[in-house]
This record gives C-alpha cells, structure tokens and sequence, in this order.
C-alpha cells in the first residue's frame, strides 16, 4: 500500500484522463461507436490470423482443420467489420439490445421468485436491463449509430470516476503513513 500511496498521482491522471474521454465519447458518440467497432474488426482479423498461423504450426493434430477453419472465418468476420463498421455496428446493437432485454427478464424473474435479502435491488437492476434493451431495440438501427459510443462512453466515466476516488484514498493514507514516521 505504501508503494500505491506513493504513485496516487499516476491514479490521478489516468482516471481524470478516462473521465475526459468518456465525455468526448458522449459528445462524438457516432465516432466513437464507429472506432470501436473497427477497432473490434482489426483484433477479431490478427486474432484469426494468429489462429490460423498455430494451426499450421500444429498440422499433425487432429484439430488441425477446426483450428484453420476457426482462424479463417475470424479473419473473414475482421476484414468485414474493417470494410462496414457501421453495418456491423447496427449488427452489434441489435445484439446488445437482445442481450439487456434477456438479462432484465432473468433479473426479474430470479427476483420476484426468491424474494431473497435485498431482491429489490436485482428487480431495479432488471427493470433498468430490460427499459434500456426496449428502448435500444425500438430506436433500431438508428441506435447502431450512437449506442456503442455512448456505453463506452459510460464505462471510460465510471472507470475513470473509481482511479480518481482511488487516488484520493491512496494520497490519505501515504498523509497517514507520513504523519506517523
């Protein structure tokens, strides 16, 4: 702890850093969205790659014909979402949009049948799912155009919100040990 008290600055800086880039992801979300699914596009296309160099580094194992088909059809998938992010961005909203929707049912579900300590909070955490999934779904595909940005937009805030708060407890606690020695 004495160490990370020591660097609460690097804390500092990367968070107020991502905070500030999830505001530009709020204010260009189309880029934003875009950019990550490009980005999305050139890992699913190396990482095919890779996959394909390894089946051929492999070609006596009986796996070899899976190992190249998966390889292939990962760098067939990257090279198109490089060439139609924005399709591709449609594609992955609608899934996102299904994905809140079936959670928020579950969440529902799983609360209003075990009633257990707390279970109001899984049914908000529910109810929130599946209002943000409808709504998604019901703007589609014209939410394909902003979602991905907007939520990496939310995830960079909150990420960035916890290193600043962290950094603050950790500049505390390097004043305590100071104080003390």
């Amino acid at each position: 702890l004495s160490r990370l008290g020591s660097r609460w600055g690097w804390f500092m800086a990367t968070g107020v850093t991502l905070m500030l880039l999830g505001v530009l992801s709020f204010s260009y979300a189309f880029a934003f969205t875009i950019a990550s699914v490009v980005f999305f596009g050139w890992l699913m296309l190396f990482g095919g790659l890779l996959q394909s160099a390894y089946a051929f580094s492999v070609k006596d194992w009986a796996g070899f014909f899976i190992d190249l088909l998966m390889g292939i059809l990962y760098s067939v998938v990257g090279f198109l979402t490089i060439n139609h992010p924005q399709e591709n961005a449609a594609i992955l909203t609608l899934l996102i949009a299904l994905s809140l929707i079936m959670n928020g049912v579950f969440r529902i579900a799983i609360a209003c049948i075990g009633r257990f300590d707390q279970w109001l909070w899984l049914l908000l955490h529910g109810a929130i799912s599946l209002f943000l999934g409808i709504s998604i779904w019901h703007q589609w595909p014209v939410s394909g155009t902003w979602v991905i940005g907007l939520f990496v937009g939310v995830d960079m805030l909150l990420a960035g919100w916890y290193l600043v708060m962290l950094a603050l407890i950790l500049r505390k606690l390097r004043m305590q040990v100071q104080s003390l020695t």
